[in-house]
């Protein structure tokens, strides 16, 4: 067995990670910042998937082909997003919640 940083350390990491998306995710009111904070719960979950892939399979890659295959979802999730974003923009010159009380135009 080789030396290196114990599964516990990827572990808290990723947990903060995941509570630091969730609490951004509730408590704030930009749609940016939710983006980010949705961005930022995937990017948990895929730290999870590469160290659990490398903790218990070394040899196989399924966790890193999982890993990308969330990254590629991410990257279109987020382009919609921010398409709709824009267009919120575009029709209520603000991007906050609380402000866009309908979606139709």
């Amino acid at each position: 067995m080789e030396t290196g940083i114990p599964i516990q350390y990827f572990l808290v990491v990723s947990t903060f990670m995941f509570f630091a998306g969730i609490f951004g995710f509730v408590t704030r009111k930009n749609l940016i910042t939710m983006l980010m904070s949705v961005e930022l719960i995937l990017n948990s979950v895929n730290i999870n998937f590469v160290v659990f892939n490398r903790y218990l399979f070394p040899g196989q890659l399924q966790g890193h082909f999982f890993s990308l295959f969330i990254i590629a979802v991410a990257a279109s999730e987020a382009a919609v997003a921010i398409a709709i974003i824009i267009n919120i923009y575009r029709h209520f010159n603000t991007i906050d919640i609380e402000d866009v009380d309908e979606m139709k135009y």
